[in-house]
């Protein structure tokens, strides 16, 4: 059955359970070319790059988000609801914040704090905590494990900003312990509480935000091979 979007034109034999979920078209392009066996194209609409094809034997998908929490809460939704998507695992990028962190590390979101507005929509009494699956984290980890890479698990924060007026924005998050900043991971995490489906984000340090040090564009594209890997592993495993 036919279940085109606005967004996505494709239909839900097109998708695999499971989604890998970089913010930048030419990351998932990256993804489908050096990782996936027999990857066919199954959605463009805005250049946004959806493939299917096979990893370890196994279906799996990797479609691009775009930047910020109105994009992925987008594509998401549409997945989770429409397209009979089971998992979500965003594979991006994030400035550092903490002092262990290191360009390259991975950064696993346990939790995803925001300064963002999305859960107004929920209409809760309170503030809603976003946070990962354990079961997708859990398995996230052990493969981090077995990588040998430098990770780390906590919160990290979602941003609606990127360049912030204030300059002592991140000053209080830092003295909180937040790990780093992407700008995703929150309404993807809401996303999938409010399906009742999984998600975790999964990020690698191009930057760090309080030491001025920072990787080139091409370097987010092309580079960030150890956690792609490990996602792939995940999504193989489910």
């Amino acid at each position: 059955m036919e279940k085109h979007t606005p967004h996505i034109k494709a239909t839900s034999a097109d998708f695999a359970k499971t989604v890998l979920m970089p913010g930048d078209p030419l990351r998932s392009k990256f993804v489908a070319e050096n990782f996936l066996k027999d990857a066919v194209l199954v959605n463009n609409v805005r250049g946004i790059q959806g493939y299917t094809g096979t990893y370890n034997g196994v279906p799996v998908s990797v479609m691009a988000s775009g930047m910020g929490m109105p994009s992925i809460g987008i594509y998401s939704y549409e997945l989770f609801n429409f397209f009979g998507v089971e998992n979500i695992i965003r594979i991006g990028s994030a400035g550092g914040l903490a002092d262990q962190v290191q360009l390259r590390d991975i950064i696993i979101g346990m939790g995803a704090c925001t300064n963002s507005a999305y859960q107004e929509q929920y209409k809760l009494d309170g503030n809603f905590a976003p946070i990962a699956d354990f079961s997708l984290l859990r398995k996230t980890v052990e493969e981090a494990e077995k990588l040998g890479v430098r990770y780390h698990v906590g919160n990290i924060l979602s941003s609606d900003v990127f360049y912030h007026a204030d300059p002592a924005f991140n000053d209080g998050w830092y003295k909180m312990g937040v790990l780093g900043v992407e700008m995703e991971a929150a309404a993807l995490y809401m996303n999938a509480a409010a399906s009742g489906k999984r998600a975790l984000a999964i990020c690698t340090v191009s930057d760090h935000i309080l030491r001025g040090e920072a990787l080139d564009s091409d370097a987010r594209q092309s580079t960030f091979t150890d956690m792609m890997t490990i996602a792939l592993n995940v999504a193989a495993s489910l």
